[in-house]
């Protein structure tokens, strides 16, 4: 059963989409930024259901159907993303859920588990890194992004993290006219092809993607500027060890914006966490190719009995 529904969340409106029978345990999706829910696939999350848990994924604010600010002038603050995912929960009627989070949502998601530790049931953080900004060896820390510890990744930090693309100078930040379909479809292939792996899916499937998302998008100018441009928030102020939720952390061995190095310091910080590599994979929604590996992680990542949240 799949239902879609528009949620007043912290004064403005947040498009939600749910899988599976409400009785399971619910599993929250939270997409990195400048994504829409549309990036975990339909098929996906239909197969994540079957395995016994009711999935919610949604718009983030400034992405799909849901309340699209100015471009350029966004009212919000990392943390209100944050908020907002806890929103989506409340609207719902539910009061815990396993939450998985990826890249910018694995930071969101690791703030939840420290400020909120009895909403969370269990963790998944995906191709992300420590909100805590966790000590990396020279090159991987001058890589990272710093907005990601609590904010998502300046635009410029994510292009000197990447490799040139064909045909394009390092760094190359042109944008195009956000307004045109097919401009704007274009550049969104090219950029999950440039943090893809080797299991990204063809251009054909890519294409069928992004229009849909272009197609659900409300303001795409708003979505492919907004989350970078929005400050951290206040700061959390406990540290990541004091994560109370089983946590699972999968991570691509091709990332290209966070190496090896940033899953392992993450896992690090998290005691009792479990560090899982997805082979092949790069800095992206999880590829067909390892969809049941991943599905078979996520629903086998059970709270351990007696281990409460602080």
């Amino acid at each position: 059963m799949m239902v879609v529904e528009t949620l007043p969340v912290n004064g403005i409106d947040i498009c939600v989409e749910t899988f599976g029978e409400p009785a399971d345990p619910a599993l929250l999706l939270i997409a990195g930024g400048a994504s829409s829910m549309d990036w975990w696939e339909d098929e996906f999350c239909r197969r994540l259901a079957a395995g016994g848990r009711h999935v919610i994924r949604y718009d983030h604010r400034d992405t799909g159907r849901s309340t699209a600010f100015p471009p350029g002038a966004p009212p919000y603050s990392g943390a209100d993303l944050a908020h907002d995912a806890l929103g989506v929960l409340d609207g719902l009627g539910i009061h815990r859920a396993h939450v998985v989070g990826l890249s910018m949502g694995g930071a969101l998601a690791q703030r939840i588990a420290v400020e909120r530790p009895h909403r969370v049931l269990s963790l998944t953080l995906m191709s992300t890194t420590a909100i805590s900004g966790a000590d990396l060896d020279g090159d991987a820390a001058s890589a990272a992004p710093e907005a990601i510890h609590d904010d998502p990744p300046a635009p410029e930090a994510t292009a000197a993290a990447l490799p040139p693309a064909e045909g394009t100078a390092p760094g190359d930040l042109t944008a195009p006219d956000w307004s045109d379909r097919k401009s704007a479809v274009r550049r969104m292939i090219k950029d999950i092809k440039d943090l893809g792996g080797l299991f990204t899916a063809d251009e054909a499937h890519l294409r069928r993607l992004a229009e849909r998302v272009y197609d659900r998008t409300e303001d795409m100018a708003a979505t492919q500027q907004n989350h970078w441009l929005c400050p951290a928030g206040p700061p959390t102020r406990k540290p990541l060890c004091g994560i109370s939720a089983p946590t699972l952390i999968l991570h691509g061995t091709a990332d290209p914006m966070f190496g090896a190095e940033h899953a392992h310091a993450l896992a690090a910080e998290i005691p009792g966490s479990r560090l899982v590599w997805l082979e092949g994979v790069g800095h992206e929604f999880p590829p067909a190719a390892v969809w049941q590996q991943v599905i078979d992680e996520i629903i086998g990542h059970e709270p351990v009995r007696g281990r409460q949240p602080a």
